[in-house]
């Protein structure tokens, strides 16, 4: 993995966080160097990976970290190089179950250069679909503290509503507070169908 330019990259995490401190703005997904030149050229300020892109282009399925986290590494970096533009990595669920592999994952994914991450609470196990509240917490507060200092913006996903667990809204928004509360800085719960569950959250 190529080491991204140290310059160049505090560049563009100063320009994602001012992205975010600004108001709304579209992201969109590329999945290969040639999509993200494309994106680019069509003047959107800001990239993000995409597991299912990424995954389907490899012929493998966007479950159950098919793709192994190596892989999505030198994808992450090689989407980094590609433009100057900032990079949002879909880091799914961290690539480890535990805290401790957690936070050790975003550091190698904030070495790439990227200028945020997203990790999910979705355990990957059908029957438990979830990581339990406790677990999905600690594994945000041990993503925040491998990230203090980088610059690299932590998203915070709620899957909830894309799960079918009962009374999604409910949890995905306790679960957001919490993530909140650990020092994520930026909440997602995908899913949201209605104008009032948006209002919520």
């Amino acid at each position: 993995m190529t080491r991204p330019d140290a310059e160049r990259i505090a560049a563009a995490r100063s320009r994602f966080a001012g992205l975010h401190q600004a108001g709304c703005f579209v992201i969109p997904n590329p999945w290969d160097t040639g999509s993200a030149m494309m994106l680019k050229h069509l003047g959107f300020q800001a990239l993000a990976t995409t597991s299912s892109g990424f995954s389907f282009s490899k012929g493998l399925p966007d479950a159950d970290w098919a793709v192994p986290r190596d892989m999505v590494l030198d994808h992450v970096a090689e989407m980094v190089a590609a433009t100057d533009l900032p990079v949002n990595a879909d880091f799914e669920s961290g690539y480890a179950h535990d805290p401790d592999g957690v936070a050790e994952n975003c550091r190698l994914c904030a070495a790439t250069g990227v200028a945020g991450l997203s990790i999910e609470d979705n355990s990957g196990d059908p029957s438990a679909p979830l990581y339990p509240f406790d677990l999905a917490v600690e594994r945000i507060r041990a993503a925040v503290s491998a990230l203090r200092g980088t610059g690299v913006l932590l998203t915070a996903r709620a899957e909830a509503h894309l799960l079918g667990v009962p009374d999604p809204q409910r949890e995905a928004v306790k679960r957001l507070v919490a993530f909140a509360e650990a020092g994520a800085d930026v909440l997602y719960a995908p899913g949201l169908r209605t104008p009032e569950q948006i209002r919520e959250v």
